[in-house]
């Protein structure tokens, strides 16, 4: 059986989204067998993967229960789109509201090498759902004064998850986006987060760039737009897998990081 990783953060814009695609992207380049699974109502994910909008079934049908998940598995992608929200509110008045996604994704997990949660950019009832059903929590922090303050809401919620639903979930550690450590401001956000959560903090940072944006927007991997920011995420993938300790996958995973070109 894979690992299972819940990738959340306290609020949008810290590069969360385009982290879950992107190591998706290196790890089955490495010729891991990898899913990803969308649980933001936003479905930017989805629009990443370049998932049609009208793809049916989507992750409410599963957690509804109209679907299995194996039939809603699109390229890789289990998609999502707005009627998650709804879907979440109907959730909150089930029984065992908070196990809805860990016994959906029963039937695949032995399936997959790594299945990557992408969590909403809040620490609701979907994000809890992610962190019954994962084994690893993975947290993505933007690079400014508040980041610190948002680490600390998030491994609230996971240490909460892990108290009551799921004590053999463990904390990964927190992933530095969008950062610009030329600047003073990156560099002391940084530092912060390294004095506060110590070697939780990845020591791989991703760079800001508007190319992360401009391959979002063709669908296309910040691999192959830009290379020398996807090494930023083979340099960082490398360093999640030696954390899961995985030493067969990251052998596999060398080739990749020989050809990645210096930061």
């Amino acid at each position: 059986m894979g690992a299972t990783i819940a990738v959340l953060s306290q609020k949008g814009g810290t590069g969360k989204t385009t982290t879950v695609r992107t190591l998706a992207d290196v790890f089955t380049r490495a010729g891991l067998n990898v899913l990803a699974v969308d649980l933001d109502p936003q479905g930017n994910l989805s629009d990443y993967f370049d998932v049609p909008p009208e793809a049916d079934p989507t992750i409410s049908d599963v957690l509804m229960g109209k679907a299995k998940l194996p039939k809603a598995i699109h390229g890789g992608i289990v998609p999502a789109n707005l009627t998650l929200a709804e879907t979440e509110l109907q959730l909150a008045g089930k029984m065992g509201r908070e196990l809805t996604l860990r016994r959906a994704l029963k039937p695949v997990r032995d399936q997959y090498d790594l299945i990557l949660l992408d969590c909403p950019p809040n620490l609701g009832l979907l994000t809890v759902n992610a962190l019954v059903a994962a084994d690893y929590a993975l947290l993505s922090a933007e690079a400014q004064y508040f980041a610190l303050q948002g680490v600390e809401q998030a491994k609230e919620v996971i240490d909460l998850a892990a108290d009551s639903l799921n004590p053999d979930l463990e904390w990964l550690g927190v992933v530095f986006n969008i950062a610009d450590m030329r600047t003073v401001h990156s560099r002391e956000a940084y530092q912060s987060l390294s004095e506060h959560v110590g070697d939780k903090l990845f020591t791989t940072t991703i760079r800001s760039s508007i190319a992360y944006a401009e391959s979002a927007e063709r669908a296309v991997s910040i691999i192959d737009h830009r290379p020398d920011l996807g090494a930023d995420y083979v340099r960082l993938a490398d360093e999640l897998l030696k954390r899961l300790k995985l030493p067969a996958a990251r052998k596999r995973l060398q080739p990749l990081l020989d050809e990645a070109q210096p930061a």
